[in-house]
């Protein structure tokens, strides 16, 4: 196993493992920094969405001018009222009703096209915002350095990209209109109802500010929950994927248990976050429409005795029962657009989390390029630890010839791929100095650095699609020719021909080829890729005997005229290498060809002869 994967814990963190890295007690946080969390997330927000400024105030003046329209129709139906009860005592005006009618059919028509393009500007900006926040989590993904993935689980990364930006762009398309149509209808509602009777107002104002103080606290106590959900869910989208991508592993060594109880230690903290903050939210709804309730059996009852002494007419009323619909509809859509707000905050605290990681140091200074490496290679007094204060590599030092095929031999855990990381900046060093061609690889750009080098890793690695593209991966000047050539070197070209489509075959799940199928595949892409230095970490590994001997011939002529690094574990695929580096804690302690190695019946000896030994 290579000591990128030792490195990698295969188990999720566990509960007490979260509360150890500061993912305490859903209640840790004081309500003043949710308060600050809340706010800050959305200030960030605003800003990362200032392109889409103009649009998003348009949709809002949109979203308030229907409201604004809204709010006449009430009046215009009580001046119908009153003529229609004038005319029981008399004749009924047709005409001024009518006219009426037709204005008011006009104004909701104008209100409803404010609405409707209200929500077509916002759905617009809300998915190109998403739109754009996916791009820039996949730019940071590149940009980000190995060492966050080995401290991250993949599954919370897909979370933020997926759950988390949804939840964004779903608030920005609906919340935000709901809450900007909502508010003008409020206050609009207000002045409305002030106009027409102080006493009424008062009566359905005052059984709406219980509504308000209750909304407030609830909104103050549910913050915490929905970050908790968001964190959590991330969690358990970790630990779905990686118990279900090494299921084998897991089945192997019957851990289904032991994940089957994280997994409900972990799922019954998202229940009890998810119910908390979907039941104190939920409630506000039914809270809203009970004040609403009152609300009109306030105006009914205050109306109906202002009739009575022939203070107001009976359109007043039907104008009033309108305009407490338009104040208590409100209070119910800006609770539940709250509720959103806060889900969104969130989500967007954990992507914006994310974007602010340190990322891969710059590289503006680093103009050298090399156009194609003679596979010159130096080590100067290389240093390196993945955590500070614990080296992995110590001093190391090795001059490497072009052409030269050099193979790193050692236990388990002693920095043999850690030094294939380094040399490609997968990883930057602590001190000393790596070199290619004489040039510092600091000096040289990653892009035209990874361009001298193909790889071949112990895990094969193909992705959803033809043969010809995973073999051409990211290198469409291969021609068809070279391709063959290649798959008819490594032995695979016979198999490739009797899959159903030949080199057009997509390999998905449906694909039925074996481990080592694929492997050979992924070395014939290091083949076709024709760079001057060649890297192959246990590439060998996942073959058997008879397809090692037929890869190794092909890996001698591979190497041919280029640098090759070889990993390997099985002594005998490395005896013809040049060089031969024994390396233990990060130290050379053996170098040297197969035979004058063996026959100082050193380290390497005891190593080599341990793998024939009999059991």
């Amino acid at each position: 196993m290579s000591e990128n994967k030792k490195r990698q814990d295969p188990r999720p963190m566990s509960k007490e493992t979260h509360k150890a890295r500061g993912h305490g007690p859903m209640g840790g946080m004081r309500s003043e920094e949710k308060a600050k969390d809340f706010k800050g997330t959305w200030i960030k927000l605003i800003e990362y969405s200032k392109k889409y400024r103009p649009l998003l105030l348009m949709g809002l003046i949109f979203a308030s001018g229907g409201a604004i329209l809204s709010l006449a129709g009430p009046s215009m139906l009580s001046n119908i009222t009153d003529k229609i009860i004038e005319g029981m005592m008399g004749e009924i005006d047709l005409a001024a009703i009518t006219t009426i009618g037709i204005t008011l059919s006009i104004i909701y028509g104008i209100s409803l096209l404010l609405n409707y393009s209200q929500r077509f500007i916002f759905a617009t900006a809300a998915q190109r915002i998403s739109k754009q926040m996916r791009k820039d989590l996949s730019k940071k993904i590149n940009r980000l350095p190995l060492n966050y993935f080995d401290r991250n689980s993949f599954g919370d990364v897909l979370s933020r990209a997926t759950n988390d930006v949804d939840r964004i762009g779903q608030t920005l398309n609906q919340s935000l209109s709901t809450l900007a149509n909502s508010i003008t209808l409020l206050v609009g509602a207000v002045i409305m109802m002030l106009i027409t009777n102080l006493v009424m107002t008062v009566a359905a104002i005052v059984s709406a500010i219980m509504g308000f103080i209750l909304m407030m606290v609830i909104i103050k106590k549910t913050q915490k929950y929905f970050k908790v959900q968001q964190k959590s869910l991330g969690e358990i989208n970790g630990l779905v994927e990686e118990s279900y991508s090494g299921h084998n592993i897991v089945k192997a060594y019957n851990a289904g248990y032991g994940l089957k109880k994280e997994f409900n230690e972990i799922n019954e903290e998202l229940f009890k976050s998810a119910w908390k903050s979907q039941f104190f939210s939920g409630i506000m709804m039914p809270l809203m429409t009970f004040i609403g309730n009152l609300g009109y059996v306030a105006v009914c009852v205050t109306g109906a005795v202002l009739v009575i002494n022939g203070d107001i007419t009976i359109g007043v009323i039907v104008a009033f029962m309108v305009y407490v619909r338009l104040f208590t509809q409100p209070l119910a859509q800006i609770a539940q657009a709250a509720t959103s707000l806060q889900s969104t905050a969130a989500a967007g605290e954990r992507v914006f989390e994310f974007l602010n990681e340190e990322e891969l140091p710059e590289e503006i200074e680093n103009t050298k390029e090399i156009k194609k490496a003679t596979g010159k290679v130096e080590f100067e007094d290389v240093k390196f630890g993945y955590v500070e204060g614990q080296a992995v590599i110590k001093d190391f030092s090795v001059k490497v010839n072009s052409g030269d095929k050099i193979a790193i031999v050692g236990p388990t855990g002693a920095g043999k791929t850690t030094l294939v990381n380094l040399i490609m900046r997968f990883y930057e060093i602590d001190g000393g100095v790596i070199k290619i061609d004489d040039t510092p690889i600091h000096d040289i750009k990653r892009e035209n650095l990874h361009d001298q080098f193909s790889m071949v890793l112990q895990d094969s690695w193909l992705f959803e699609g033809t043969v010809r593209e995973n073999i051409r991966f990211n290198n469409d000047k291969i021609t068809d020719e070279e391709m063959v050539n290649a798959c008819k070197t490594l032995g695979i070209h016979h198999f490739i021909m009797t899959l159903s489509k030949g080199y057009d075959t997509v390999l998905d799940g449906h694909a039925n080829i074996s481990q080592g199928q694929r492997q050979l595949i992924t070395i014939a892409r290091a083949m076709v890729e024709n760079a001057p230095i060649l890297i192959l970490d246990e590439a060998t590994s996942s073959v058997d005997t008879r397809t090692e001997e037929l890869i190794q011939i092909a890996m001698d002529k591979l190497s041919e005229g280029r640098t090759a690094f070889i990993i390997a574990h099985r002594l005998s695929t490395i005896r013809n290498a040049d060089m031969i580096l024994v390396i233990n804690e990060g130290d050379i302690i053996e170098k040297g060809s197969h035979d004058e190695l063996m026959e100082q019946d050193g380290f390497y000896a005891d190593l080599y002869n341990s793998q024939f030994e009999e059991v």
